[in-house]
């Protein structure tokens, strides 16, 4: 048997419906112990860039087919799509991404991957991690399905499960939007997802109105006219062009939106010149910039080309080499909550769960997430929710001055997996039988 594919037993030959919250706590502890930690510790050790997901989604697809899902593959690229038909009533979306990141793991856990792909965008070999927790999403989503699976007399309606790829890139949702994802399976009635935190505690469940930011990659390149180091005053030196647009572009928040108003530009890159004699003919400035308004959005674009443009004018350089400002293809909108939608949810959680289980500590931030492009029309409504990924009492000696708990992104990142993938299988289960309950 391929090592990578255990036994796939069937969800409704291995769960039972639970009466209450607690024996749906017991029964997603007992499918944990008995097959999620494994496909988890698979998933951690064996993640893939986006747009590569291909290992990744063949497992998915037959976890999926296993618990007893009409299966389809290679939407959008690898994404992979699920369908339980059960009856008349609503058709609910539930989505999970799966790609990872180009980060050496440096965590220290036991099972650290030490998977390398080549990078499609650079062509570098690079080693690749979970350092953002989709394999917890993906892990919750197998679970999620074999629970629905097993009290399919508890709900009525059609059940899509979507493994989404390239959410890293910000990409994966237009490219299954782009392969008619709602005219092939239906356009949801209501669409969710939810994302671990590492600054959230385990056991926490969060929702805020607009939990993530509008992103957008912009890359500006300077032509300079190069020379040598020791004639500068031959040239125009794309270096300290640069130099002065980044520079500039800080005072485009700090001095242009009004405070109150969130608004990012980050210079994440800044690649020029070969040589110590040598003044390059070019520069290349790569930035994200992100917003949670379309007004502000437009305002930071505009800004940005007007200071490039007109550094480079400053410096003197002739009208057709002024700096290009070029908005990539790595874009998405913010994300906002459905918030009727958002409270019906949270109140079957408090009744599930307890009052003590939902938190607003972790309020908006200013990351992204493609998931936003899910949430528009057709869907009627859609709702994206955080779990907590790190114990309290890491929390609390962090606080204290101890290790600190290491972001998402960072070769650092880690979870603590069992009860981060439990409430990601409990909160979904019971938001999806308030939407489809009998």
């Amino acid at each position: 048997m391929n090592r990578f594919f255990p036994a796939l037993v069937s969800a409704c030959l291995i769960l039972t419906a639970p009466a209450s919250a607690d024996d749906l706590a017991a029964s997603v502890k007992q499918d944990y112990d008995d097959h999620l930690a494994v496909l988890w510790d698979h998933f951690h050790r064996n993640p893939e860039l986006s747009l590569l997901e291909t290992e990744t989604a063949k497992r998915m697809a037959a976890e999926l087919r296993a618990a007893g899902f009409v299966v389809t593959e290679g939407v959008g690229g690898t994404g992979v799509v699920g369908i339980l038909e059960n009856g008349a009533g609503p058709l609910v979306m539930m989505r999970a991404d799966m790609d990872g990141l180009p980060v050496e793991e440096k965590s220290g856990l036991p099972n650290l991957s030490r998977a390398q792909q080549t990078d499609p965008i650079t062509g570098n070999t690079v080693y690749v991690m979970h350092a953002c927790g989709h394999d917890v999403h993906i892990t919750s989503l197998v679970g999620t399905a074999r629970q629905m699976v097993a009290r399919k007399e508890d709900w009525s309606g059609t059940l899509m499960l979507v493994v989404q790829p390239a959410e890293e890139r910000s990409l994966g949702a237009r490219m299954m939007l782009d392969d008619n994802i709602w005219e092939r399976f239906g356009a949801p009635d209501y669409a969710l997802a939810f994302h671990v935190e590492s600054g959230g505690e385990t056991g926490k469940i969060n929702l805020v109105g607009a939990p993530y930011a509008g992103v957008d990659s912009v890359d500006i390149i300077v032509h300079g006219i190069g020379g040598h180091g020791a004639s500068p005053h031959t040239t125009k030196d794309p270096i300290v062009i640069g130099a002065q647009i980044v520079l500039a572009l800080q005072t485009l928040v700090s001095r242009e939106i009004p405070p109150r108003e969130p608004a990012v530009v980050t210079v994440g890159s800044f690649h020029a010149g070969t040589k110590h004699n040598i003044i390059s003919d070019s520069a290349h400035l790569q930035l994200t910039v992100r917003n949670v308004n379309p007004e502000v959005r437009q305002y930071l674009l505009d800004g940005i080309e007007r200071i490039a443009v007109n550094i480079g004018r400053a410096a003197g350089l002739p009208e057709d080499r002024l700096p290009e400002v070029i908005i990539a293809s790595e874009t998405t909108p913010p994300v906002v909550n459905d918030m009727r939608l958002g409270e019906r949810v949270r109140a079957a959680w408090i009744d599930a769960f307890g009052e003590q289980a939902i938190t607003a500590v972790i309020g908006p931030g200013m990351a992204g997430e493609d998931f936003s492009r899910f949430m528009v029309a057709p869907t009627k409504a859609a709702i994206y929710w955080s779990v907590g990924g790190t114990p309290a009492a890491d929390l609390a000696a962090a606080q204290a001055g101890g290790p600190a708990i290491a972001s998402h992104h960072s070769p650092l990142f880690k979870i603590a997996p069992e009860p981060s993938v439990r409430l990601g299988v409990e909160s979904s289960v019971v938001a999806l039988l308030e939407l489809m309950g009998d």
